[in-house]
């Protein structure tokens, strides 16, 4: 047993080690308990429930037959009033601001007729929407009300998977309700979305939590809750919500002018996978790759060309085609932006003037036209393309190049997705017009892998495609 000397001088130690920890805590912000963090959110987090008018897709057809109701004396009028009926849903808003602005789902007050918003044991407001936007799937609403609590916004960008997290919301209708879990990952897209760029957690997230609040230990916010991926309708463990980096940016287009404005390349770009590395002699795969620049477009303006690899957007390491685009689509409209790409096996820099996204963009057409086939790349039955296959096929009347007529499922090419039907139009961004540009192309650099240039009718635009030898 320790001497009563020894143990005076341990319960000093771990005295200093608490006041430590104290201290550092109060150094961080860091609240101490779950219950803090609780406390300090929940105030800011509402409950929203809508009025929606939907037609009655189950009728009897009987309904609308005159004489029939005639028979039974019904009004004519309710004829209208029988095909329409009022749906009620539930869900969550985040309070950002003291003077009523709350973010909330697009998808819980779309095509509302009227929206009611309720704070945790308090009166009820009825609140006016001030805009969404379906493709990030966020809304701003606001009620006639003044000094209300509201959360702190935190930079999103400063998440690392492992993080704590503690959602909040009203999940199936029972009130309001937290949950605690982890950062499961970043930077999710599961397609829901035109522009996502979800956090993954493990928070328990449930129907009617959409619109609610993702936030930190230090009980600020760096989320909103939108959505699960579950069989059975309820939490899994993945749940995804919008970062508050792209949630604010969208939120202050609408506060400002109603509808948001999105910056853009004028690009389609691919993910560069293993093959594609091999063939640009790099370490492993990295940005993204331009398939095509479209006509008159800040890509075109600024001398980007097919094939370039796009590694960063001022210093922004770009990862993956949909970072790509919600990265562009989030800058200032009129804003020059620095890519770093690679072109011809070096890295450069290029500026690009961004300018609004147009409703329709326009797309570049491809180019080359003969006969016999051909074998030269392994696994893959080639012929050139002629007038008549080109009508048969219904393609572009521009569009030259070698039409695929057969791909065995076992070779290299079929497994990096090319198919009969598709039209080679460069081999190693060379034109192949003929079948003795394709012979010769292909025996051009055969220590790497046969980089295509594809045209894919059903997608109606090319791709590039590394096939390993």
């Amino acid at each position: 047993m320790r001497n009563p000397a020894q143990r005076r001088l341990l319960v000093l130690g771990l005295a200093a080690l608490m006041l430590a920890a104290t201290a550092v805590q109060a150094q961080t912000g860091e609240l101490r308990s779950y219950a803090d963090v609780a406390a300090k959110t929940m105030p800011a987090v509402v409950n929203i429930s809508t009025d929606k008018v939907v037609e009655n897709n189950v009728r009897n057809p009987f309904m609308d037959d005159p004489m029939f109701r005639r028979f039974f004396n019904m009004p004519d009028d309710d004829v209208h009033n029988n095909r329409e009926r009022m749906e009620h849903s539930l869900g969550s808003g985040i309070v950002i601001s003291a003077d009523g602005y709350i973010l909330t789902n697009n998808h819980v007050v779309e095509n509302a007729t009227k929206v009611h918003v309720t704070f945790a044991g308090e009166r009820e407001y009825e609140a006016e929407v001030i805009g969404t936007d379906p493709p990030t799937d966020v809304a701003l609403i606001k009620i006639n009300a003044e000094n209300l609590p509201f959360l702190e916004i935190s930079d999103s960008d400063l998440l690392r998977v492992g993080d704590q997290v503690m959602a909040i919301g009203n999940p199936f209708g029972v009130g309001q309700t937290v949950t605690k879990g982890i950062v499961s990952a970043l930077g999710r897209n599961i397609g829901l979305m035109d522009y996502s760029d979800l956090i993954q957690t493990d928070a328990s997230i449930n129907p009617g939590n959409s619109g609610g609040a993702l936030v930190n230990m230090k009980g600020e916010l760096v989320g909103m809750n939108a959505a699960i991926l579950s069989r059975s309708g309820g939490s899994q463990g993945i749940g995804f919500a919008i970062p508050t980096n792209m949630a604010m940016r969208v939120i202050e287009s609408l506060r400002d002018g109603g509808h948001v404005q999105r910056a853009y390349l004028g690009v389609y770009p691919q993910a560069v996978d293993q093959s594609m590395a091999d063939y640009y002699g790099m370490d492993r795969p990295r940005g993204v790759l331009i398939t095509q620049v479209n006509d008159d477009t800040p890509a075109d303006k600024a001398g980007l060309r097919d094939g370039d690899i796009i590694l960063s957007v001022d210093e922004k390491v770009i990862r993956n085609p949909s970072m790509l685009r919600n990265v562009i689509s989030l800058s200032e409209v009129g804003e020059k932006v620095k890519l770093a790409i690679i072109r011809d096996g070096k890295e450069k820099d290029v500026y690009v003037k961004l300018e609004e996204l147009p409703e329709t963009v326009g797309r570049s057409g491809p180019s080359p036209t003969s006969h016999d086939q051909d074998e030269s790349l392994d696994g893959v039955t080639v012929r050139e393309l002629t007038p008549m296959l080109r009508a048969q096929a219904q393609l572009p009347d521009d569009l030259q190049g070698m039409l695929v007529t057969d791909v065995a499922p076992t070779s290299n090419a079929a497994r990096e997705g090319l198919a009969a039907g598709d039209v080679i139009q460069e081999v190693g961004r060379v034109d192949v017009a003929t079948l003795g540009a394709f012979k010769k192309a292909l025996a051009q650099k055969t220590d790497r892998p046969v980089f295509l240039r594809v045209y894919r009718p059903a997608q109606k635009r090319s791709v590039f495609i590394a096939v390993p030898r």
